[in-house]
């Protein structure tokens, strides 16, 4: 069975296209570079993993329940819907929403990845081609590890949502160099920073936490690179290629906010679009959610010198203008923390695990007969 016959609504095509412009740069000093982007391009040598075997994919996953979400968290909950579903409906909405959710990961993983290898194309600087080189092989590693998740633990894909296509699109068919960063790292990784992080710390699974968790720590090196490489630039920038920037920011992140709310899995269940979007709107717990997604980003735009008073209004028109204040370097080393610590706790099970097999064996070995 292919991808294509797991799709919830097949796309027309496999295939999307999207035409190349901007210049490809060589650079041929060879050394010289920022000692803060090279000890990052380290970390990044360092830090490569294998999902074949860093995550334990023998962990079994009830497609019907694979995150352990509440019913509070579903959008149809407390609605005229809701009392007519079955236990069965329960499980299939659980399902969709989980195969609707990580398939936007994956299909954001695969943008991460074109346009990480983009920046390796366009950006003037060797230590910023150096870092981008590592952070797209881990973005097809993320891209992986998502893609396996929904084929053999969930069963089931949905396309790509419509403004996440869009600000992909927009993304890579700018022509100036440090579009790719500020699309890719400030904005999408940055909310999907936010998404994993939320994703992590409610689940009880364990195959999704070590999914989200090990992605994460990744992530938290790239959103520091495109802080680092931006923050260096934009201080270049005059006011009017500043407003520029700001404007594609306020466009993409209205964009992300309107992704998120899961119109297409209430469509899968027979509810018509325009009742599907206000009963998303509706949704308490969706609010909530879709207000933390932007604690990663506020705070990196801000941090790169991007905060015009137009966006600072966007931002309180969204009501995250508060979130600009958070300490980003604080929640990386989390993510960090939090990845490190799940190695211990499996490789401590597992020496336990070994210990036990060992001593079994000597004891039976003890009681046998000469």
């Amino acid at each position: 069975m292919s991808t294509y016959d797991r799709y919830t609504n097949a796309p027309e095509s496999l295939q999307w296209q999207v035409p190349a412009s901007g210049a490809a740069r060589f650079s041929w000093e060879y050394d010289d570079g920022r000692d803060r982007l090279l000890a990052l391009y380290q970390k990044g040598k360092d830090k490569q993993w294998d999902g074949a075997k860093r995550i334990d994919w023998d962990l079994e996953v009830d497609p019907h329940d694979p995150l352990g979400t509440p019913d509070e968290a579903l959008t149809l909950y407390g609605s005229r819907h809701w009392a007519k579903l079955t236990e069965k409906d329960k499980g299939e909405l659980r399902k969709h929403y989980t195969a609707w959710q990580f398939s936007q990961f994956l299909h954001g993983e695969q943008g991460a990845m074109v346009c990480a290898a983009r920046i390796v194309e366009s950006v003037p600087d060797l230590d910023a081609k150096f870092y981008s080189a590592t952070q797209t092989m881990d973005e097809a590693r993320h891209a992986e590890i998502y893609g396996r998740f929904l084929h053999e633990k969930v069963g089931m894909l949905y396309p790509i949502n419509d403004n996440l296509q869009g600000l992909l699109g927009d993304t890579l068919r700018d022509s100036r160099w440090d579009m790719p960063y500020l699309g890719m790292q400030v904005l999408i990784e940055g909310l999907a920073l936010a998404a994993f992080g939320l994703l992590r710390d409610t689940t009880d699974k364990p195959l999704p936490k070590q999914i989200l968790a090990y992605v994460m720590q990744d992530e938290a090196r790239h959103v520091a690179f495109g802080r680092m490489a931006l923050r260096d630039y934009y201080k270049q920038l005059s006011d009017a290629e500043l407003r520029e920037r700001e404007e594609f920011v306020i466009e993409g992140c209205y964009l992300m906010r309107n992704r998120l709310s899961g119109v297409e899995v209430l469509e899968n269940f027979g509810i018509p679009r325009q009742e599907a979007a206000e009963l998303s709107e509706q949704s308490e717990f969706l609010q909530l959610f879709r207000k933390l997604l932007f604690s990663r980003i506020v705070p990196c735009v801000k941090d790169i010198g991007l905060w015009g008073e137009r966006l600072q209004k966007a931002y309180l028109d969204m009501g995250v203008f508060e979130m600009g204040d958070a300490n980003l370097d604080l929640l990386m080393t989390q993510d960090e923390e939090i990845a490190e610590q799940l190695d211990r706790e499996r490789f401590a099970e597992e020496e336990r695990a070994r210990v036990a097999e060992v001593e079994e064996a000597i004891a039976e070995g003890g009681t046998a007969g000469p």
